[in-house]
């Protein structure tokens, strides 16, 4: 993960990715479960799972060998749109037979990506095609051959398209070669192990995560004694409010975190996508965590999140007059 890193580092175009290091690699399983993460961005990380398991969904049993699809929709496991992910199916042979064994994906935020202010980061935004251009599961290499024209058609397009398209195609072009070493990695992996053993490891992994918060969980219910349900509330400036409750059950060693209560999504942008909501108690739990383990997707197994549609953390797409943005 640390070669892959490096790689996207030293040959993005862009400062946001080379210098201020706001990008995430990470590798997932079959099913698009996170196995393991470079230390980076741990919002990125938390929801990028969401993305890659859109892009199993929507094209199982269409992929093969050398296709690499890319994505920054909110709705689907996105951050905010400058954010863009690039997902790489991983074959073991270039035959492509059956379904991919594992998927690496690289998320980096682009200095551009259109919208009505530069940096896509509009403060007054009321529509997401403000914050610029939206990508849901486009194709960007079919068959080991990038999609240029086409993608940068599609940067150039919507109302607010991207200012710099051959800005975002370079940084692209990193995604992609960062990709690319974790799938050599990953088939010299299996060479000298065999899937077998590279896979059992990869449970292993998710069980050892998900004991390690189980312990965590079991210290804050002796912290806590015999009261296992704790509530919160937050107002916010704009006079919307985030409310929560924290159950322990010392018995199951789980929580249940549940945002019922929180404010309905506002009319401006100040909205977080379900995915970005449930990486931010993914995080908050592997803090807790005293052991030296990856982040992945065994810290969530005893975790239930419950985040009612249609709150400001979990914003449903409405049509063009009255739809929220999401920053």
């Amino acid at each position: 993960m640390l070669f892959r890193s490096l790689q996207l580092q030293n040959t993005a175009y862009s400062v946001n990715i080379k210098e201020r290091l706001d990008f995430s690699c990470a590798l997932f399983d079959a099913d698009g479960n996170l196995i393991a993460n470079a230390p980076h961005m741990p919002v990125h990380l938390g929801s990028m799972g969401e993305s890659i398991k859109t892009v199993i969904r929507e094209n199982r049993g269409r992929m093969k060998p050398g296709d690499v699809y890319v994505l920054n929709d909110p709705y689907h496991g996105g951050t905010h749109l400058p954010d863009v992910t690039v997902i790489t199916p991983v074959y073991l042979d270039d035959q492509g037979s059956g379904d991919p064994v594992f998927y690496v994906g690289s998320r980096g935020h682009h200095a551009d990506i259109g919208g009505i202010t530069p940096g896509s980061m509009p403060p007054f935004s009321r529509h997401i095609d403000e914050e610029g251009v939206q990508i849901q599961n486009f194709k960007l290499v079919e068959a080991g051959a990038l999609r240029e024209s086409e993608m940068v058609s599609l940067l150039s397009s919507g109302r607010y398209p991207s200012r710099n398209p051959s800005q975002n195609m370079a940084d692209l072009r990193a995604q992609i070669a960062a990709n690319e070493k974790g799938v050599q990695e990953l088939r010299r992996m299996v060479q000298q192990f065999g899937l077998d053993v590279v896979q059992g490891y990869m449970r292993h992994v998710q069980d050892n995560a998900e004991e390690s918060v189980r312990r965590a969980i079991t210290r804050l219910a002796r912290r806590f004694g015999h009261q296992t349900q704790h509530s919160f509330t937050l107002p916010l400036d704009n006079g919307a409010r985030i409310q929560v409750s924290i159950q322990i059950d010392p018995d199951k060693r789980s929580a249940k975190v549940d945002f019922t209560g929180t404010s309905l999504q506002q009319d401006n942008n100040f909205n977080a996508p379900r995915a970005v909501s449930t990486a931010a108690v993914l995080y908050v739990f592997r803090t807790l965590v005293e052991d030296d383990i990856p982040l992945n997707a065994g810290c969530l197994k005893p975790i239930e999140i419950v985040i009612p549609e249609g709150c400001m953390l979990s914003p449903q797409p409405k049509s063009e007059e009255h739809t929220s943005e999401l920053q």
